[in-house]
């Protein structure tokens, strides 16, 4: 699995024009799964995510993690995160899992981070055509992959 993390003020996603979910403080979480992930891996990384300090303490130092802010979650499938670009221009899909796994293992680390402890876990609509607005805190961008955790 891989995620983009991104250390957030507010972001929100909106499917056909309608906010589908909103969030202040936190992060904005775009997760790709890919052959073989499972349970094991979602956990991982919820786990990863949620106890991640890169929210700034009293002397500005990257020491806080979102569960210590408070903060919120949105997370978004983001399939694209398996891209392969490396023969011609036009990006391979064919190292994102299956859509009914990959939807199956998002649910599963969206209940995860809601286990680790993170009290607002907002989503977009696996599948659907998302529109995502963020206003980039810092800007602080992570990537996670568990084949490398």
């Amino acid at each position: 699995m891989r995620a983009v993390i991104q250390r957030i003020t507010n972001a929100r996603v909106e499917v056909d024009g309608k906010t589908v979910g909103e969030i202040g403080p936190g992060l904005l979480i775009l997760l790709g799964v890919t052959h073989g992930d499972g349970e094991v891996e979602a956990s991982l990384l919820a786990r990863k995510t949620a106890g991640l300090r890169i929210f700034t303490d009293e002397q500005d130092k990257m020491n806080r993690s979102v569960l210590d802010i408070g903060g919120s979650a949105l997370v978004v499938s983001q399939f694209t995160l398996y891209a392969d670009c490396r023969h011609g221009r036009r990006p391979s899909f064919t190292n994102a899992a299956p859509p009914q796994e990959a939807d199956r293992l998002y649910r599963f680390y969206v209940q995860a981070l809601k286990g680790e402890g993170i009290g607002q876990v907002e989503t977009g609509v696996f599948g659907a055509d998302m529109k995502v607005s963020l206003l980039n805190d810092g800007p602080v961008t992570i990537l996670l992959d568990t084949a490398q955790l």
